[in-house]
This record gives structure tokens, C-alpha cells and sequence, in this order.
């Protein structure tokens, strides 16, 4: 008996040490990126915005290419109307190929809009969870005759989580391409959680700042942003938002336009919260936002189909149409003097669980 209880308590004594030295390579390995980084402009365009002038932008969160229809995320959790708990179970997509396919897709819808800006989030240049492919040279390689800005969004150590299938070392982030001059980029770092667990898997929120010169003078300001998902009760993303906010207002005060375009990880109204057919309760990590929380002098630019066409699905199962949770997360935010219409586009979760978004503007002549 005494030699159970001592191989026992060896066994318990290693899993400690390991535990604790993985827990040790972590935070070794934890870092986030300075605030107010400035960012490479690449294949820098010469053409001017002009006032009066019709543009077109797209906004894309692509899921690191692993979010097909049957694909499921082990972080994410949901509730089914009848009380059942849900899980999804994958921590990387599950194939190269599969990777490959979603981003081809990617590419080809947005291919089709033809559009002056087009704004991608969760884009990977070397991770495990996306075996290694870059989408950001696959896609820039797409787009050969658009500028290009990159910012890092989110990196990790390896994490070994869920242990049956890891998520793997991150490099991931936000791409922006233009059609027009870009004068600087900057990258805007957001807050997030220090929790323990939480700072390795949320890492590393940020929003990024392009500033385009207009020919009257005045500055397009076009943010391309990505707040946090997994974030129970909302707090970082109000902290996030007020960021937000705040740099919107500053640019505005200046007398300059602005474009904010991304996944906002909120519905965009607290109606949309539950107006999908669903099987499902609302998930925890749905959190609302709407005008009232904009400085004044902005608006939500609400899609012409969006009563009709979801922007993004919970991914705690495989997408079954009229039982996944669905609402409408992406989209643009614009100042008072940009005119703007949008529309939600229907990919139906095909290759990702997003929908993208396409907005038509005018920057006002004043």
C-alpha cells in the first residue's frame, strides 16, 4: 500500500512540475506590443481621395480559415432553449486543405466586390491552428495592385489547449488594403484581461489607425478594428470601446472623416440580440451596442438587409440553419459628414463564421 501511495504522490509531484513549467514558459513568452506602433505602409498607392466621390469598403473577420460549416471552437460554450450544454470541439482548423479552401473562398468574395478598401481580421502569417499558412501573402498576393497595412492582433506561445486537439503557437492579425494613398498607419493597442488564463488567450487585442490624405485638405481617418470575443459580463470591450471612442472623436474634431469597419464582437442593437430563428439561448459572449454608445456625431451604418442576413454564428456546434445562433456583429461605424449605405453579404457560413460586409460611402465636401 505504502508503494501505491508513493508512486502516487511521484506521479502527482511530476504533473505539478510540468504544470508549473508550462505555466513558467508562458509567461516567459508574454509580451504585448507597445501602444502607438507605427506600421509599414506596403506598396504605397499615389491616388487621392476625392470628396463627393463614390467608394466602396468591405470588412471580412475570415476565422483563420478554419470555420466551415461543420467546424466547431472548443472555447466557445452555448445553451440550447431546452437547457442542454454545448461545446464546441476543435483547436485548430482540420486540414491544410481546409485552410487552403476557406481562404480561396475568402478571396473570391471579396474578389467580386471590387472594393477601394478591403478590411480582414483574424488573418494568420505562421500558426499551428492554421497549419502554417500565411493568408496574409496568400491574399495580398490576390490583391497585387492595393496598398497594405498588417498589425499583429493576436500572438501566443504554444498553448495546449483543448489537450486533444492544442490551438498551437499564434501570429495573427489585422490586414487592411487601399486603393488610395495612405499617408501613416498606426497601431492602437486595446486593453484586455490580466487574468491568469485569460491574458494568454486574448492576446493581442489592438485596432488600427490609417490616415489618407483628402484632396480638400482634410484626412480620411479608416480603422480597421477587432474587439474581444471571449469576455463573460463585456468589461474589456467597454474599456476597448471607450478607446474606441475616443480616438474616433478626437479625428472628428479635427475636421476629419471617419470610417471604423470591423467585427465589433456586440450586436449591433439590442433587437438583433434575438431576432434570428434559433434553437439556442443568447450566448454569453453577446454583448450590445448601439448609437447611444457613440460620441455624438457618429452612427451604426445598419446594413439594407439587416433584419434578413446575420453576420456572424456561434461556433459551440456545427452551423444548422435555424438552430445556430446567429446576429449581426460586423460592420462600419461613420462620422456625420460620410453619406453611407451597407449590406450585409450572404455567404451562409460556408468557409467562415462571418458574414462580410460591404459599405458604399461619399466623404461630404464642407
Amino acid at each position: 500500500m505504502k508503494r501505491v501511495f508513493k508512486i502516487a504522490a511521484a506521479v502527482g509531484l511530476v504533473g505539478a512540475l510540468l504544470a508549473g513549467g508550462y505555466l513558467a514558459y508562458l509567461q516567459v513568452n508574454y509580451y504585448r506590443i507597445a501602444d502607438h506602433q507605427k506600421l509599414t505602409v506596403t506598396n504605397l498607392q499615389r491616388a487621392q481621395l476625392a470628396v463627393d466621390h463614390p467608394y466602396t469598403a468591405t470588412t471580412y473577420n475570415i476565422g483563420f480559415g478554419a470555420y466551415n460549416e461543420r467546424y466547431s471552437f472548443f472555447m466557445d460554450t452555448g445553451t440550447t432553449k431546452q437547457g442542454h450544454h454545448t461545446r464546441g470541439k476543435y483547436g485548430k482548423a482540420t486540414s491544410r486543405a481546409a485552410v487552403q479552401r476557406s481562404t480561396t473562398f475568402v478571396i473570391k468574395q471579396i474578389k467580386a466586390q471590387h472594393p477601394d478598401f478591403a478590411l480582414f481580421q483574424e488573418i494568420d502569417t505562421n500558426s499551428t491552428r492554421s497549419y502554417h499558412v500565411n493568408q496574409v501573402r496568400r491574399v495580398a498576393a490576390a490583391f497585387p495592385h492595393l496598398g497594405r497595412v498588417f498589425a499583429s492582433n493576436f500572438h501566443s506561445a504554444y498553448l495546449l489547449v483543448p489537450p486533444t486537439d492544442p490551438h498551437g503557437t499564434v501570429r495573427s492579425g489585422l490586414l487592411t488594403l487601399s486603393r488610395y494613398q495612405v499617408q501613416s498607419a498606426q497601431r492602437r493597442q486595446y486593453p484586455v484581461s490580466t487574468h491568469l488564463i485569460e491574458k494568454f488567450v486574448d492576446l493581442d487585442r489592438c485596432f488600427v489607425v490609417l490616415t489618407l490624405p483628402v484632396q480638400n485638405g482634410r484626412h480620411l481617418i479608416m480603422i480597421n478594428s477587432h474587439m474581444s470575443a471571449y469576455d463573460r459580463g463585456g468589461k474589456m470591450r467597454a474599456a476597448q470601446l471607450k478607446l474606441l471612442t475616443g480616438v474616433m472623436k478626437q479625428a472628428r474634431d479635427r475636421g476629419d472623416y471617419v470610417i471604423v469597419g470591423g467585427d465589433f464582437n456586440h450586436a449591433l442593437g439590442k433587437q438583433i440580440m434575438t431576432h434570428f430563428r434559433t434553437n439556442q439561448r443568447v450566448p454569453n459572449w453577446v454583448s450590445k451596442m448601439s448609437n447611444q454608445d457613440l460620441p455624438a456625431g457618429f452612427r451604426i451604418v445598419r446594413a439594407d438587409n439587416y433584419w434578413t442576413t446575420p453576420t456572424v454564428r456561434a461556433t459551440d456546434t456545427a452551423y444548422v440553419p435555424g438552430k445556430t445562433y446567429t446576429t449581426v456583429v460586423d460592420g462600419f461605424i461613420v462620422s456625420d459628414n460620410v453619406t453611407a449605405t451597407a449590406h450585409n453579404l450572404a455567404t451562409h457560413f460556408q468557409e467562415t463564421d462571418h458574414n462580410p460586409v460591404k459599405l458604399t460611402f461619399k466623404l461630404q465636401a464642407e
